[in-house]
């Protein structure tokens, strides 16, 4: 069964429909059987009236009359006829052995049924069925008239083929307007579906767009089977928007309150290098934690440009290392925009090009591309890079490899936890020709202006 609700309900209604016409063909086909083989029947009821005709109160058979109807008692090839009385068997030569199609069998009680009653009446004509020695199966009918001699049977008999190729024949337009059905109600189930799915990809582009910050809620105009589920995403996406508003702001008093005392602190230890190292390593501590604050809940409402951001970011980080000759350069396209305010972008992007930037020899590259919802950011340098087995540990708060310089280790690691929250990942591995190419997954949002 596929796992998609399109899927499903294509092979639940591919199955229904198949087993509908499988059914109407067998049961068209038996309805088709009963009237040739009814039709048949009259014919051989009246070779029987014809070969009764012949007989006589006494059971002789008047072979003259029979005779003069020879043409009548086999019309065509394979039919046959015979007569069982007195004085003998009359008629055909290769007459089958014949049964009855549905013999009578014992009662509840295991009693046999009991034989018709004496007397000058007679039995209706019988149905029986036959199979001569080349294989051919032949249909009968047969009666017994009494006589004042013993009972005359008389049969009458026609090849199956009779029943058979009338049926075959009718069969070919009537399999020909069935898979035309099928196939009409095949398309009027794909139409159903696709009308009946509509509101659902509408409401899932409707939350895609949500997530990509071009709507804050979806359209609660839906059928009444989706309007409770608008609803409670509405209202989800509502509580998410509360929450980060709230610790927005948190992260900015919070902020406000450690400013100054920090600062303070900085200044009076400005004499005493090892403690100002402490303060500028709570300071970016602080900084680290306010970035998660920023984004706990993981929405995202806002959608930032990324070739502007990345290009003001370049410009201030070459002039930051502008003593130390590295060139900055970017290759990013104009229309892609980012699902994420531009505070957070600068704190993902800002973190891995200036990390790049301490560490580079020559250059560092600023590349990016689309792929699907998401944008590749990837930031290259030509510097030592980082070893395979340290680049997990690199990505931890505080962790730092290179103990020169002065930097606190939270770069790399703001920059994974501001991905990771905001639905992306950072992935470390060697640039070509060498050193370290820092790649961070981020929501892509729709163009912005």
């Amino acid at each position: 069964m596929p796992r998609s609700i399109h899927g499903r309900m294509i092979v639940i209604s591919g199955t229904a429909i198949l087993a509908a016409l499988l059914l109407a063909g067998w049961a068209l086909t038996s309805a088709l059987e009963g009237i040739v083989t009814r039709g048949l029947d009259q014919r051989l009821d009246s070779e029987i009236a014809v070969l009764a005709a012949a007989i006589g109160p006494d059971g002789r058979v008047d072979r003259a009359r029979i005779a003069d109807r020879r043409g009548l008692l086999e019309p065509e090839p394979g039919w046959r006829w015979r007569i069982m009385g007195p004085d003998g068997t009359l008629g055909s030569g290769d007459f089958p052995p014949l049964v009855a199609p549905h013999p009578p069998g014992p009662d509840e009680a295991g009693r046999s049924p009991a034989p018709p009653p004496p007397g000058p009446a007679i039995q209706g004509p019988r149905p029986a069925e036959g199979r001569t020695e080349q294989g051919v199966r032949v249909h009968a009918r047969q009666i017994a008239i009494p006589s004042s001699r013993g009972s005359v049977t008389i049969t009458a008999a026609a090849p199956r083929a009779v029943v058979a190729q009338p049926i075959r024949a009718a069969l070919v337009p009537l399999l020909a307007m069935l898979a035309g059905l099928g196939v009409l109600l095949a398309a009027a189930s794909l139409i159903q579906l696709r009308l009946g799915l509509r509101p659902l990809r509408r409401l899932r582009d409707q939350v895609a767009a949500i997530r990509g910050g071009t709507l804050s809620q979806v359209d609660e105009d839906q059928p009444a089977e989706l309007r409770p589920l608008a609803v409670e995403l509405n209202a989800m996406a509502a509580d998410s928007e509360r929450a980060l508003a709230t610790a927005r702001a948190s992260a900015a008093n919070l902020a406000h309150a450690l400013k100054t005392p920090v600062a303070t602190l900085a200044l009076d230890l400005a004499d005493d290098p090892p403690r100002a190292a402490q303060v500028a390593r709570i300071d970016a501590t602080i900084r680290h934690h306010l970035a998660r604050a920023r984004v706990q809940n993981g929405a995202v409402r806002a959608a930032t440009a990324l070739g502007p951001a990345i290009r003001d970011l370049t410009h201030a980080i070459g002039r930051l290392h502008a003593d130390r000759g590295i060139t900055l350069s970017t290759d990013l396209p104009d229309d892609l925009a980012v699902a994420m305010d531009a505070q957070d972008l600068d704190e993902v992007a800002g973190n891995l090009i200036d990390n790049a930037a301490r560490h580079a020899r020559t250059r560092v590259l600023i590349a990016a591309r689309a792929e699907e919802r998401q944008i590749r950011l990837t930031v290259s340098d030509d510097g030592p890079g980082i070893a395979e087995a340290d680049r997990i540990r690199a990505t931890q708060a505080g962790a730092r490899l290179d103990e020169r310089g002065d930097g606190h280790g939270f770069g790399l690691s703001i920059a994974r936890e501001l991905a990771e929250l905001h639905g992306g990942r950072l992935i470390l591995d060697e640039a070509a020709g060498g050193g370290l190419a820092a790649t961070v997954l981020l929501p892509r949002a729709a163009r912005t202006a």
